[in-house]
């Protein structure tokens, strides 16, 4: 008689289909003029962000600015959404469009003026003050898209581990889980998420050290031109060399996968090759997305789930605690 005994796996790691490699991915469907404007958009829009914030005047190179360029691309690529969708299944109801609306101004005011005075900028200030990081001013020597590009991998680099235990320690998984109930992509759903989740995604270690101006909004151009596509439900025809350096929609709709495995892959923001450096990238994409085998998450869960979970936790593991208290029999 064996002594193995079967060990059944917790509910959350479930298998669902997804679509793995490269090869294997959908194309875009269309006339020769649609297939190239997908094709080559990604890189020509990223040589044309680096270039603006490379030339602009200096007047023009301000936060101010780059918050009304980021507007505007959203905008842009919901059209693009509409033109060559991933998947039908994702497109914009207006009760989606709302509920998305909502989550992007709260990121954007909200939480910026509940969290402003323990934003990241403060601990920065604290870390300034505390620790002599002169020794180091020599990256201000550096080339600006070299300062820029080293700027945004070290963001991306603490980020990547962040992300990464968000996924694998409790107290910061209730934090990060209702992003993975989101069931669909598209350009806003990046957005979504717990006000306490967003605090610390916005979390950064780049700004302990001292860049050029125009080198923190170059690098931010670096996210704006490669971090928008990942919620996105845009099809490209994405040339193999950007799947092999940036994150795409593709890699991150695996990560958002309801099969548990996907979605311990693909953690960094912007350079899929962290993760490759680290063993945790996969490349393919799926389409049945979130958590609990697909259940929409509503605002207000979303809100106090972070607080309400680890409760309900607490609660039934100390009622399994008390001890059972025998009744006498009549």
């Amino acid at each position: 008689m064996s002594g193995t005994v079967a060990v059944e796996k917790p509910s959350y790691m479930v298998s669902a289909p997804v679509t793995m490699g490269l090869e294997n991915l959908g194309r875009v469907e269309g006339g020769p003029f649609k297939r190239a404007f997908f094709t080559h958009f990604q890189p020509a829009f990223l040589i044309a962000v680096v270039a603006f914030y490379y030339y602009a005047p200096a007047a023009w190179i301000k936060p101010s600015v780059t918050l009304w360029i980021g507007l505007g691309v959203k905008f842009m690529m919901m059209g693009m959404e509409w033109i060559s969708p991933r998947y039908k299944s994702w497109q914009h109801t207006w009760k989606e469009l709302a509920c998305d609306t909502f989550y992007v101004a709260m990121g954007m005011m909200v939480v910026r003026v509940v969290f402003g005075p323990i934003n990241s900028e403060a601990i920065i200030s604290w870390f300034q003050d505390t620790f002599d990081f002169g020794k180091i001013a020599w990256f201000m020597a550096m080339p600006l898209l070299l300062q820029a590009f080293l700027l945004s991998f070290v963001r991306d680099y603490f980020q990547y581990w962040m992300h990464r235990f968000m996924h694998n320690w409790y107290p910061l998984w209730v934090t990060h889980a209702p992003h993975h109930f989101i069931t669909q992509l598209n350009v806003q759903k990046g957005s979504i998420g717990n006000p306490v989740e967003i605090f610390l995604i916005g979390l950064g270690v780049s700004g302990l050290f001292d860049f050029l101006p125009r080198a923190v909004l170059l690098a931010g151009a670096f996210g704006l031109a490669v971090g928008s596509y990942q919620h996105c439900n845009i099809r490209f025809n994405t040339p193999r060399w950007w799947f092999k350096i940036f994150n795409t929609t593709e890699h991150h709709s695996l990560h958002h996968a309801q099969d548990y495995e996907s979605t311990r892959s693909n953690y960094s923001g912007t350079w899929i090759f962290i993760d490759r450096m680290h063993g945790t990238c996969r490349d393919g994409e799926a389409e049945l997305l979130g958590q609990e085998g697909g259940r929409r998450m509503t605002i207000w869960e979303t809100m106090h789930y972070t607080f309400t979970e680890p409760y309900k936790l607490l609660r039934e593991k100390f009622a399994r605690r008390r001890p059972m208290v025998a009744v006498p029999a009549e």
